[in-house]
């Protein structure tokens, strides 16, 4: 992916990355100068990632949360994520448009990378999610959603579907991904349409 053990962004990834997020030539070299600091391998640990999230749930358990996310952001599916990987992350979650978003958000949610959503896909993200949320945070839930299967399942009423005892009922890729046909399962292309926030 990118250049990761040089202390030098490569001039291609530097254009890639400005024309293709927010962020300024300026901002990516000292953006790619502190990854190297913190990652002098030049890439992030499931494991590292994983206690980053840990540092910022202290009271709960964001591990699952974190894994999904990792994995969202894993384009190469390697294990690990080097800086174009990271930057791609930054700006989606700090700026990126919406519909990259939504292309990211897809990613996350498809666990099993086949390209549709699932019921039971649905309930392990917002199980994951639920144990980052402090057991007395959960107790102050609205009765409809104060338990994964009782928020999955309103997520899952609320798109329309029905549960009919199993997942054949899902929901296909993003528009533009399906008719692009950018999408591709935990490899997504969800950054790079030179769509500059």
């Amino acid at each position: 992916m990118g250049n990761t053990k040089s202390s030098a962004l490569s001039k291609e990834l530097l254009e890639e990355l400005k024309s293709n997020t927010k962020y300024s030539e300026a901002e990516l070299v000292t953006w790619y100068q502190s990854f190297l600091k913190e990652c002098p391998g030049g890439k992030i640990s499931k494991q590292q990632f994983e206690g980053i999230y840990a540092s910022f749930f202290p009271n709960a358990d964001p591990t699952a949360y974190a894994r999904h996310v990792f994995r969202s952001f894993d384009t190469n599916a390697d294990g690990t994520l080097d800086f174009k990987e990271y930057i791609v992350a930054l700006h989606l979650t700090s700026g990126g448009k919406t519909l990259q978003k939504l292309e990211w958000a897809f990613a996350l949610y498809d666990v099993d990378g086949n390209g549709t959503i699932s019921k039971s896909e649905i309930q392990e993200i917002v199980r994951s999610i639920f144990n980052m949320i402090p057991e007395e945070d959960q107790k102050s839930l609205p009765e409809d959603e104060n338990s994964p299967e009782k928020r999955a399942e309103k997520i899952w009423t609320y798109f329309g579907k029905k549960d009919n005892g199993n997942d054949t009922n899902m929901f296909p890729a993003p528009p533009r991904a399906a008719t692009r046909g950018s999408y591709q399962p935990h490899r997504s292309k969800f950054i790079f349409g030179n769509d500059r926030d």
